[in-house]
Parts: structure tokens; C-alpha cells; sequence
């Protein structure tokens, strides 16, 4: 069975790597497709490196520009790629500009869709990822959903052929590389801080790189009395630069990181802040509270049990949050066991596509 993968972000290259494993286990033979969406080499051929992953068979050059050019940037070498390797299946994931080209071209042509991470809302429709979301899934044969609470949003909307909820591929990933990650002492001596003793902070979505949020949330990081850590997606950094933001002195701010750093940086944090999806799911897996910098999430059952807490960008819910986060009482296992990768191999290697 021939697969072709459309990876294009750092998310995407963290749950394509069991995955990829996984098929290969099975006989499958994977074609991965890398569509540039993330063309910093710390943002992505790093993690090829580092999660062992062979090199994509096909690099396009995704680049920057808005959500519709960078999207029909990315279609015409996805439609080459089907075309020539006639794949049984397009393997796409996650909510990015990346996911919804792989599925637009599949959709055009012919071969079915399988959506991992299937079933996700924030119910937020002014975000570009939202409506990736709920076209992908309209668009796919196969959904993989990592929740029970994925399927629910997916059987609300009518869609309920072809769902499965396996769990999520993230944690596949992370219980086989935190314990590597947290041996990179190099990450600490880079930032210059102690395990426990800072907090971490992730920050790019778009809503939250533009002026009025952006001088928002340094108003609040500037106010905090601990070191920030904060690996500077290149997009934050140069809307920081163009907007002449100042984040303090007691802010470390890197360069991007690679997979293994940041889960080193994330696992001994005091405390996660973030506007990242997969960020607040890691830090729960690592027992790290989390404040996310916006107003909904897809992972509401770190918020139910008290690990994450949704402040927006506001400074004073910010500083509260920081302040007033501890670790919750209960830790429940969330999002499988980690064996979603095998479930869904499985799932693509053993039925046949509609």
C-alpha cells in the first residue's frame, strides 16, 4: 500500500514520526511530502534530524505570505505528487495551511483522505485553523480522532462514517522522547536558568502576533518576577522588532529549538504559557500547569481538570494565572495509552477505502 504523507509544520513532523514508523512496520511504503510551511531550519528539517525521520521524498517551497497564497502555493506540487505516485491514500494532519492543501488536492483527484487529529473545535471561526478543521474533515474518508470529545464535535456535525478515536499521536511521541529530552542539560545552560525556576513561553498565533495583542501579553510578561524562557517563533520576533515591544530583562529569548530542547525546557518549567495547541497537551503530559494566551481551546479536558487555564490576552488575567497556578489534584491519563500511531496503521492497512 503506497501512503503519501503532507507534513509542513513543527506539530506535523512530531506526530508523522510513530506514524511513519508504524506503516513502515506494517509494509506500507510512505511517501512524505514536505510542503515548506515552516521554511526555518530550526522549525523543521531539525526535526527530521532529530526524530530520525528519512528525508521527505518531495520539498515544496511553501513559504510565507497569507493564509489563500501560501495555501495555492502548496496545491500544485501536492497534485504532481499524487499524480505520480498514485497513492491508495493522502495522510494529512492537524489544522494547518499544509492539512487543508493536501486534502484540497486529494479532493480534486481522487485518492481518499485520512484526517489525524480529526473532530477538533475551539468554536472560534476568526481563527484560519478552525476553518482548516472543518473543511478537512468534510474533505476526509478517515477520521482519526485523539478524544471522545473529537467524535462528539464530529457526530454534532453529522459526520460519522469512518470515525475513529485512537488517542493522539503526540503522546506516542512524547513517551518515547521525554526521557531523552530531559538529559539536554544544554537547553538550561543555553537559557541560563535552574529546573523548577522559570517559566516557559511559546507564543505565534496569529491573533496574538498582531500590535494591539502583542503589547497586550508583554505588558503582563513584564510585569512577572521570575525568568521566561522564550524560544521566539521567527514571526513573534520580527512583529516584536517592527512594533519596538520590549518583553524585560529577566526574559531569555532564544532562537527556535529543537524538539528535544524544548521538551527538555517544557518538562521542568514551573510553568507553561502558550498559545499553542500541542504545547498545552505536553505540558500536561509532563504534570506542568499551563496558561494559555487565548480564549478557547481544542483540549478542554486540561482545562475541566484544572492543569490549563484560558486568560487570553489580557494582562491581568495573565499575571493572576501565573500567580495562582499549582498542579491540580488529580492527573488522569489523557488522549490514549500511546498506541494511536499502531491503531491508525492499522486502520489504513487493513480496510479497504470506500
Amino acid at each position: 500500500m503506497r501512503i503519501l504523507s503532507v507534513v509542513g509544520n513543527r506539530p506535523q513532523f512530531i506526530k508523522s514520526a510513530p506514524l511513519s514508523l508504524a506503516l513502515k512496520e506494517r509494509g506500507a511504503d510512505e511517501v512524505v511530502l514536505h510542503t515548506g510551511q515552516h521554511y526555518d531550519k530550526e522549525l523543521s528539517q531539525v526535526f527530521f534530524d532529530e526524530l530520525g525521520l528519512e528525508p521527505p521524498q518531495y520539498r515544496l517551497e511553501g513559504g510565507s505570505g497569507s493564509h489563500a497564497e501560501q495555501t495555492a502555493r502548496m496545491l500544485p506540487g501536492i497534485e504532481d505528487a499524487i499524480l505520480t505516485e498514485a497513492p491508495e491514500w493522502v495522510l494529512v494532519f492537524g489544522d494547518t495551511n499544509s492539512t487543508l492543501a493536501g486534502a484540497l488536492a486529494a479532493a480534486k483527484i481522487g485518492p481518499p483522505v485520512a484526517h489525524v487529529e480529526a473532530g477538533l473545535r475551539s468554536f472560534d471561526r476568526t481563527m484560519p485553523e478552525e476553518l482548516n478543521r472543518i473543511i478537512v474533515d468534510r474533505l476526509s474518508t478517515r477520521l482519526f480522532c485523539p478524544t471522545d470529545t473529537a467524535v462528539a464535535n464530529l457526530a454534532a456535525e453529522g459526520i460519522t462514517e469512518g470515525v475513529h478515536q485512537v488517542g493522539d499521536v503526540m503522546l506516542d511521541a512524547n513517551l518515547r522522547l521525554a526521557p531523552i529530552a530531559r538529559e539536554r542539560s544544554q537547553a538550561f545552560s543555553e537559557a541560563g536558568v535552574e529546573a523548577g525556576a522559570y517559566l516557559l513561553l511559546t507564543l505565534h498565533r496569529e491573533a496574538n502576533v498582531r500590535a494591539d495583542a502583542l503589547a497586550r501579553i508583554a505588558e503582563a510578561i513584564r510585569q512577572l518576577d521570575e525568568p521566561v524562557v522564550f524560544p521566539a517563533h521567527p514571526r513573534t520576533k520580527a512583529a516584536l522588532d517592527a512594533a519596538g515591544i520590549e518583553l524585560g530583562p529577566h526574559v531569555r529569548v532564544l532562537p527556535p529549538v529543537g524538539y528535544l530542547e524544548f521538551a527538555a525546557l517544557a518538562s521542568q518549567a514551573r510553568l507553561v504559557l502558550t498559545d499553542s495547541g500541542g504545547v498545552q497537551k505536553e505540558a500536561y503530559w509532563y504534570g506542568v500547569p499551563c496558561v494559555t494566551l487565548r480564549e478557547n481551546t481544542e483540549w478542554v479536558e486540561t482545562v475541566e481538570l484544572g492543569w490549563n487555564r484560558l486568560v487570553g490576552s489580557d494582562p491581568e488575567r495573565i499575571i493572576a494565572a501565573v500567580h495562582e497556578a499549582a498542579p491540580a489534584s488529580e492527573h488522569p491519563h489523557l488522549y490514549g495509552e500511546g498506541h494511536a500511531a499502531d491503531s491508525i496503521a492499522d486502520l489504513i492497512c487493513t480496510i479497504d477505502r470506500e
